[in-house]
């Protein structure tokens, strides 16, 4: 579907996005050269930013003069999966209905990572002063490393920009703070024999159970602590077990047992407590449980995904300048994690707004409404006013 030389709507532009399948577990590719030849057409530099796998890739615009200062609209090309889900359309062809449009990532957050692109003559045309820095990144649903290599690049080779706004759906609202997300996978091995012998082994589901136990012990002390800033929903660092897997018989001790588990903290969550007080239950299951009869046994545990929170930053470049831009007198705190701490590690003040309601992600016929599509335009033309004055 070529792009080039066009002059798109914000609802065009979603329907090409759309078009493509980028679930987190697929190539982003042909998105990729679709968007760098829409902006290859309009003359616009950009970079690819591949991954070491060359089979996903980020891309970073920039409209407007090569100063530092600038904004960065940042989004993300890949979406959650549709397997399993109840979609009463093609997932994949953007569907106008009811005041609605309905598709993959519609929300989130192909409909900003439209508005941004789709208003790139409008940037062009107005002559700015102040660049836009556009950067689409991949792996945002899993590991949010995909804008790594882009953010590596402001204040090196790139101007460094003054602002960050990342487009995920917030209704506009400005949100200056959110949890961090890390996710853990720990192995316990057990040592088989019969169940009828307990002593001869170590039972790896057993000790997995009391793991779990653990972990609860731990969630229910978090939420004992609660949320100092009163500022979130549930107003505590959560800790969950999602998945387990282990054994081999009903009348066999298990030689291993797995389980996936996370924890979302605050941003005032010291990093290094959960996994200190868990090494700590890791420690005394394997004493008491797995070696009480012998060295039979051992925990691991691999830690597969670091998001950062981010951290209120009270007057920043980025809360002032978004706050006006969505009409707001306040921020607002958001219990999902986004791109927006990579950027903040980075020491670029940054906040999250966009335009969509984030109960819509994820869901089976995803949706944004045409009005919070509208709303979002608006949102960026008056961002192009401010980089243009």
């Amino acid at each position: 579907m070529p792009m080039t030389g066009e002059r798109l709507s914000p609802l065009d532009m979603l329907a090409r996005l759309v078009s493509y399948d980028t679930e987190s577990d697929k190539p982003n590719l042909a998105l990729i050269d679709a968007v760098c030849a829409y902006l290859d057409g309009w003359g616009v530099p950009h970079l690819r930013l591949p991954n070491p796998a060359g089979d996903k890739a980020a891309v970073l615009a920039t409209v407007g003069p090569m100063v530092d200062g600038g904004v960065v609209l940042s989004g993300h090309t890949d979406v959650v999966p549709v397997a399993g889900q109840a979609w009463t359309s093609d997932p994949f062809t953007l569907r106008v209905a009811d005041g609605r449009a309905y598709g993959r990532g519609a929300v989130d957050m192909k409909g900003f990572d439209a508005l941004a692109l789709a208003l790139v003559p409008d940037m062009l045309a107005a002559g700015l002063t102040r660049p836009v820095h556009i950067l689409l990144s991949y792996d945002e649903e899993t590991t949010c490393l995909g804008s790594l290599d882009g953010i590596a690049r402001f204040g090196a080779d790139l101007p460094r920009p003054g602002a960050v706004i990342v487009g995920e759906p917030t209704g506009l609202e400005v949100a200056d703070a959110h949890k961090s997300i890390v996710t853990c996978l720990t192995i316990v091995h057990g040592h088989e024999a019969h169940s009828a012998r307990p002593a001869l082994g170590a039972n790896a589901v057993a000790a997995a159970g009391d793991l779990v136990a653990g972990l609860n012990r731990i969630s229910d002390a978090m939420i004992a602590r609660g949320d100092a800033s009163g500022r979130f929903d549930p107003p505590a660092t959560t800790v969950h077990v999602g998945t387990i897997h282990g054994g081999t018989a009903r009348n066999i001790l298990a030689k291993e047992c797995r389980f996936l588990w996370e924890y979302r903290g605050l941003p005032d969550l010291d990093p290094e407590e959960i996994p200190r007080l868990f090494a700590a239950e890791a420690e005394r299951v394997t004493r008491e449980r797995l070696n009480r009869y012998g060295a039979y046994g051992r925990i691991e545990t691999l830690e597969e995904v670091d998001i950062p929170g981010l951290a209120p930053e009270p007057g920043s470049e980025a809360e002032r300048l978004a706050l006006r831009l969505a009409g707001r007198n306040r921020t607002v705190a958001v219990p999902y994690a986004t791109e927006a701490g990579r950027f903040q590690a980075a020491g670029i003040p940054t906040v999250v707004c966009g335009p969509g309601d984030i109960a819509q992600a994820h869901q089976p016929d995803e949706f944004i409404t045409l009005d919070a599509l509208g709303a979002g335009e608006a949102f960026l033309r008056r961002l192009i006013e401010a980089c243009a004055a």
